[in-house]
């Protein structure tokens, strides 16, 4: 199985994930969405059929300091120009996508 942890090494979530799956040893990637954004195919992908507003941290600092509550705005075209914007962790799994899951509920076989 292909584990992809979409996050960034300043997310409690995202390390409390890493964590999760290092203590069960399954190998899994880090994609540090800050060094690497993510790319428009990427977003599509992970958004699947319920678009990219889905993706959206809307609680997050960066949301609310740039007053998108307040605003129109195409998100995917937000998540490649502003990474900080993504709900973090998305973790894939061979090519189904989980944004934020509870960790416990993951189909990882174990």
């Amino acid at each position: 199985m292909n584990v992809i942890v979409y996050g960034t090494k300043k997310c409690a979530e995202t390390r409390r994930a890493e964590r999760w799956l290092k203590e069960r040893r399954i190998p899994f990637q880090l994609r540090d969405v800050q060094e690497k954004p993510l790319t428009a195919n990427e977003i599509k992908a992970m958004a699947g059929g319920k678009g990219a507003l889905s993706l959206i941290d809307e609680g997050s600092k960066r949301f609310i300091a740039r007053g998108l509550g307040f605003m129109e705005y195409d998100p995917a075209e937000e998540l490649e120009k502003d990474p900080a914007l993504l709900a973090t962790p998305v973790i894939r799994l061979d090519s189904k996508y989980y944004v934020r899951p509870d960790l416990s509920e993951l189909p990882l076989g174990s």
